[in-house]
């Protein structure tokens, strides 16, 4: 028999609190490779904007 949930619920509280705190991140390193560009900055805010999308097309 198939549970009551399609997802636990403390994944949940994880995957929200996630798309809470990747914003202000996805921001910040935004600015700061406009700043300071380097390749690190590129490959970071590539990777966070990834995983934004991932978490938001339930990818993860």
């Amino acid at each position: 028999m198939k549970g009551r949930w399609r997802y636990h619920p403390f994944y949940l509280k994880i995957r929200f609190g996630a798309l809470q705190l990747i914003i202000p991140f996805i921001v910040f390193q935004f600015i700061r490779t406009i700043l300071f560009p380097t390749s690190f900055d590129v490959v970071l805010l590539s990777l966070l904007i990834l995983i934004y999308a991932a978490i938001l097309l339930d990818y993860i």
